[in-house]
Parts: structure tokens; sequence; C-alpha cells
């Protein structure tokens, strides 16, 4: 089945949002920017209240590959897994809503990927900008280097295998690294260190900043 004109995505690049659309224009353009064509950009609005879509409109003029669903206010977690179910590509991908991505990460994971077919999922590879330091999951009163955490954002991999983990479980925090300790008990997972995802930290309200017990 074809689901668009004149190609069938490989990657499929899940970006949930909720009003941000003063950064949204850089997360949608860094996919714009891929050195490889074949993916699907599916925007996900978490039931925000601002203009967000009126920018995502005036981009699908010109990409029909980028699709835009809006539901009611459901949470980072579940608003990931809307953009699972709906997705078409062989491969998944995550990208923040303040967040970009340089323009070969998608290429370098896809060809690891099709290179090595035993591997299910890819994390890490990121550059930070702002302050380096998160808080602990496992102790909001302590901050940890991001380099001991599992970023989402940095998550590629098999369509079936997120399908498998049956998406991202709903915790109030750090579903990312619940995401990945699950996977990392029946499936083939592997850390690279492409830094082409960057993270950044100075976004207002982020959880990470505003997460507390």
């Amino acid at each position: 089945m074809l689901l668009y004109k004149n190609f069938t995505p490989l990657v499929s690049v899940i970006l949930p949002t909720y009003n941000r659309k003063n950064y949204l224009e850089r997360s949608v353009i860094s996919v714009i920017n891929q050195d490889m064509n074949d993916w699907e950009l599916i925007i996900v609005d978490d039931g925000g209240n601002d203009d967000s879509f009126e920018f995502v409109k005036s981009v699908q003029n010109d990409h029909d590959n980028i699709k835009y669903v809006r539901h009611s206010n459901r949470k980072l977690p579940l608003t990931m897994n809307t953009g699972i179910q709906i997705s078409y590509g062989k491969y998944m991908a995550f990208l923040g809503d303040d967040d970009e991505f340089k323009s070969n990460h998608l290429s370098l994971r896809t060809k690891f990927m099709e290179t090595y077919t035993e591997l299910d999922l890819l994390y890490g590879g990121v550059e930070i900008v702002g302050n380096p330091y998160v808080k602990d999951k496992n102790d909001l009163t302590k901050q940890i280097h991001i380099s001991e955490c599992a970023l989402g954002g940095t998550f590629f991999g098999k369509r079936e295998a997120f399908l498998r983990l049956k998406g991202f479980n709903n915790v109030k925090y750090s579903e990312d690294s619940e995401l990945l300790e699950r996977a990392k008990e029946f499936l083939n997972v592997q850390e690279v260190s492409w830094e082409t995802y960057i993270y950044y930290r100075d976004t207002p309200n982020s959880i990470c900043t505003t997460i507390t017990d």
C-alpha cells in the first residue's frame, strides 16, 4: 500500500509538541534539511492552544510527507505513542520540539541499521547546548550529567521493536530511560557516539527543569 504519492518512507520521525511555536520551526527545518529524503515527519500536537499549525501548514504546502495530528492533552509518553501508531516507516526516530537534527542524523543511523540488521534499537550521540546537568530520575534532589542518561531524542530503531515494547509507558519523568531499560531485557540494543542530535537545555518550562517530587 502506498501512503504517499511518490515514495514509501524508510524512516518515521515523531515530533511531539505542546505550545512551542517559537521553537518548532527550528526542529521541523532540521528534518527537512536531512541529507536523505525517504522520511516522513509526524508532528503530534498534545492539545496546545497556540497557532503551531499555522507554521506546519505553511511547510506542508511543499512537503507532503509532513503529517500533523492533534489530540487532547495526554502528556509526552502517550503523545509519542500516537505518533508510533500512525507511522509508516521501517525505522523510527524522535525529535523534541525545541531540539534539532544535524543534517546527517538520519542517514548515519539508517546506514548502520541496514548494515547490522540484527540490531533493534540505537541510542546516544548528543550535542548539548546549555546546562549539561538534569535531575536524577532516582533522586530528584540530585543532578546528573546528561551523558549518564538515556535521551529519547537519540533513539533510532525498528518500528516493530517499539511496537513490541508497546511504546512509552506513562511515567511522570524519564519515560525514555524506562523504555530503554525494558528494551535491553529482550532486544538487541547498541549505544552510538555520533553527536548529531542537538539538545537545547535553555528552553523555558522544560520538564527536566520543572519536574518536582
